[in-house]
């Protein structure tokens, strides 16, 4: 690349970076603001708030990352024709290949990088969230029983609490377990903990006592202790299988499914959509570039406005992601929509290629159409009559 090339690329490079970083930290504020409530309402610790919220990242630098590329190859086309730059470098005789190829070399860059998170990165977070999600979800401390509320599960289990205190401490603790026919369990303690030992999970209750009923007897006996733990396992609902969506599995189990699965045969289509659509990802930052240089890599003077050119561009993508939708909605019902899928980003680069190299030909063509229709439309005047 030469010196100008890379002039280019710095510039470009550099407005596609800072819009990545902005748009990527907002978005991912907003929507950890959204997960706060595993730490305020199911007890979770802030390390687990952070990596859930962490786990997004790749699905929003999927999205955010052609969009920043998009905004920034604007930016740069704009500054170079706002200084001029792109007026000396046509006059120069630079052609537009030239001036273009630093941008596709970005938009190449970008593109590996959505390819390697979509195809690889993005499955294995889907992944793992559901897996946090699931543990989270089946923590019966945290989102079963409720402060002050006696709770009684389907096993025979009674679990009370007064009030939770600090670091998630369980204040005034009642449990009655009833899950052996003929014998009751009555556990009292001023206090309890959870915590997690080897991947089991444990309530450990201090200063309290267990009034114990023998089996088929009206014989009790009372066990006063300091500290007593209980496993939380026998509380919970049994787990049930995991089942992972089509976006939550990896690309190699959606390129090779196990297709006796009772999932794939109902969701079948919906596998063929996601595959398609990971592999057609990383065609969309060449196809937004494309489209930016299109509309404004022509040299124009400051006297020329290009507020429509912008807007004109922006419409293209919209329509561009909203073809890129529907075909992947439409792959999902029918195979041969998938052609679709890559067609909507590759009719974008072939007609913006085509507005960039033969620009002045399709130009020239327009204004004589332009013309022979006002023609045609004109009305004739009729000669006066003798």
């Amino acid at each position: 690349m030469r010196q100008v090339g890379r002039y280019i690329f710095r510039i470009a490079a550099g407005g596609t970076l800072a819009c990545l970083l902005g748009l990527t930290g907002t978005i991912w504020v907003t929507q950890a603001l959204r997960e706060l409530d595993l730490v305020t309402a199911k007890g979770q610790t802030l390390l687990v708030f952070l990596f859930v919220t962490a786990l997004s990242l790749p699905t929003l630098i999927v999205v955010i990352a052609p969009v920043a590329l998009f905004i920034g190859s604007i930016y740069a086309l704009n500054k170079l024709n706002g200084d001029s730059e792109l007026i000396v470098m046509s006059a120069a005789g630079m052609p537009p290949r030239s001036l273009l190829r630093p941008f596709v070399t970005l938009a190449i860059s970008v593109s590996f990088l959505v390819g390697v998170v979509v195809i690889v990165v993005m499955p294995a977070s889907f992944q793992e969230l559901r897996d946090v999600i699931t543990r989270v979800r089946g923590d019966f401390i945290a989102n079963v029983v409720k402060e002050g509320q006696f709770t009684q599960l389907d096993n025979g289990i009674t679990f009370h609490f007064r009030q939770r205190g600090p670091g998630g401490v369980l204040l005034g603790l009642f449990i009655q377990d009833r899950r052996e026919a003929g014998k009751t369990k009555v556990y009292l303690a001023d206090r309890g903990n959870a915590v997690d030992i080897d991947g089991q999970s444990y309530l450990i209750l201090e200063h309290g006592t267990v009034l114990q009923q023998q089996k088929d007897s009206r014989d009790s006996s009372i066990l006063k202790f300091d500290r007593y733990t209980i496993d939380l396992a026998a509380f919970a609902p049994p787990d049930s299988d995991t089942i992972y969506k089509p976006r939550e599995r990896s690309t190699s189990q959606l390129l090779f499914p196990d297709r006796s699965e009772a999932y794939y045969q109902l969701q079948k289509g919906r596998f063929r959509a996601e595959l398609h659509d990971r592999l057609s990802a990383a065609l969309y930052p060449l196809a937004l570039v494309f489209i930016a240089f299109a509309a404004l890599g022509d040299p124009r003077t400051t006297r020329q406005g290009r507020g429509l050119a912008i807007a004109g561009a922006i419409i293209a993508v919209v329509a561009l992601r909203i073809a890129g939708f529907a075909a992947v909605s439409a792959a999902a019902r029918s195979a041969s929509a998938v052609t679709a899928i890559y067609g909507a980003p590759l009719v974008a680069i072939l007609l913006s290629s085509l507005l960039i190299f033969q620009g002045n030909r399709v130009r020239a063509f327009n204004a004589g159409l332009v013309r022979f229709v006002r023609g045609r439309l004109r009305p004739t005047r009729l000669a006066p009559a003798q």
